[in-house]
């Protein structure tokens, strides 16, 4: 009963039709308008954006229909060989994007965001229903209620922190992001699922107040592939396989200054977070996000999701060190922005993750993994490890430093670069990416973006199977 109740709310919104819409053409990806810098506006953030962002923006809406061709090139020689089958080669990509609000009543709305794929690549056969993917981001109804107090229903995507790089109070991010095509961080925020659940919330001049709850409705499920994505599925196992409640408050102290903070409950495990941000004068913000909790290690905690989910055998013994031992681990974002005259903002960021691998953990990965064949099941088992990682949204290592620039007008009117590098500490190796988007006009942008991974065949990041990614897309606003 409670699963027809639950595809029923996700299946209502998808047939009714999408009005025109007023999409912003200065922004080609999905960008986050919540997130530090507020460059566009001319405004220093607070920590509580999150929750006053989505009330100020009734109304948007975003349209766009896009074709994105990705070709990539791959390790000749990995350190530790990774299970077939191999990252693709190429892949053509053609895409609808819709984010919709209508107003119903003066007090009640509907929300709907979406993208509907059709994708073709060397490792997929075709026609398949694997050629067409449904990503239901967002379908709910908010109300309110009283004068500043309002009520949401439905399958949201919940945001929190005010970082850029790694948002450790970002708690619903898990197992949410679905083939992505950028590695940018404020891009995958905002095309990820959304979590069913019911939030409320009460504004008022000295702060806010937000309570969320998100039902387990069912079992976990394995991590997915690229290959083996459901068509049409909305995926709820993956953001509604425990119950889930998050409460977060913040307080005007000052002006420009209103930190937040939050109470994390999933399942057995509870976690506490905060989000400070303070403007240094006119061009530099700085901010730090912070959570904690008793946890076992990311290693402890993906062998055992692992053997939850029968991916894992469940009675292999590990294949590198673990101890189910949990203790306080600390999750840690501290940065700062800067603006220059000429539009051009950088952030420089620190990031922790105790619960990531140290460096004798690097050390056990590869030499476990020296010699092994792809097909055995040690292999399988240490890449399930960055798998699991990369689908909790996680930093692998413990230590990493992340640079961002964004450049409007760079060089030419309508030409916007953006641009980050991601290093992990321990081994200098690196991930970049570049992003290029020009604005032909109000309606039409093309642009590209270049992502390769940098660093000694025994590192983090230069043990990756894909060395490099070219993607050139055309989209069509209306």
């Amino acid at each position: 009963m409670r699963q027809g109740i639950a595809v029923f709310l996700l299946c209502a919104a998808p047939g009714i039709e999408v009005a025109v819409a007023d999409q912003d053409p200065t922004s080609g990806q999905d960008r986050d308008l919540d997130l530090i810098p507020k460059e566009a506006q001319r405004q220093q953030p607070s920590a509580n954006a999150q929750d006053a962002a989505p009330r100020a923006i009734q109304g948007a809406s975003r349209l766009y229909l896009e074709n994105a061709l990705s070709v990539s090139s791959l390790q000749s020689e990995l350190a530790v060989p990774a299970p077939t089958p191999p990252p693709y080669n190429w892949q053509e990509r053609l895409f609808f994007d819709v984010r919709k609000e209508w107003r119903l009543t003066s007090r009640l709305g509907l929300t709907y965001s979406g993208r509907l794929n059709f994708r073709d690549e060397n490792d997929l056969s075709f026609p398949t229903h694997e050629n067409v993917i449904n990503d239901l981001r967002e379908v709910y109804l908010d109300w309110q209620p009283w004068d500043r107090t309002y009520l949401d229903v439905g399958r949201v995507n919940l945001k929190s922190g005010v970082a850029l790089g790694y948002n450790p109070t970002d708690f619903f991010r898990t197992r949410a992001v679905v083939e992505p095509l950028s590695a940018d961080p404020t891009v995958l925020r905002e095309d990820r699922l959304g979590a069913l659940m019911v939030r409320t919330q009460q504004l008022w001049e000295g702060g806010s107040l937000t309570a969320a709850w998100a039902p387990g409705l069912y079992k976990p499920s394995p991590i997915y592939t690229n290959l083996n994505l459901p068509s049409v599925d909305p995926m709820l196992e993956r953001t509604n396989a425990r119950n889930r409640f998050l409460a977060k408050g913040s307080v005007n102290i000052a002006s420009n200054f209103s930190p937040e903070f939050l109470l994390y409950r999933e399942g057995s495990r509870t976690r506490v977070g905060a989000n400070l941000a303070e403007g240094l004068g006119q061009k530099v913000v700085a901010y730090l996000e912070w959570a904690g909790g008793r946890r076992a290690s990311l290693i402890d905690d993906a062998l055992h999701y692992g053997r939850e989910t029968g991916t894992l055998p469940a009675e292999a013994p590990s294949v590198v060190p673990e101890s189910p031992r949990k203790s306080f681990q600390n999750e840690l974002s501290v940065g700062a922005s800067y603006t220059t005259e000429n539009r051009i903002t950088f952030n420089l960021e620190y990031h922790l993750n105790q619960a990531g691998f140290t460096h004798s953990d690097w050390i056990n990965w590869f030499a476990v993994g020296r010699g092994r064949s792809a097909a055995t099941p040690v292999a399988r088992e240490l890449w399930y490890l960055r798998g699991y990682a990369l689908d909790q949204q996680d930093p692998i290592s413990r230590h990493s430093i992340f640079l961002r620039a964004d450049w409007s007008d760079a060089f030419v009117p309508k030409l916007e670069l953006t641009g980050f590098v991601n290093t992990d500490v321990y081994d200098g190796s690196s991930l970049l990416q570049l992003t290029a988007d020009y604005y032909l006009s109000d309606t039409w942008t093309v642009g590209g973006l270049i992502t390769t991974n940098v660093g000694a065949a025994h590192s983090d990041f230069g043990s990756l199977p894909q060395a490099a990614n070219f993607l050139f897309k055309v989209a069509r606003y209306f």
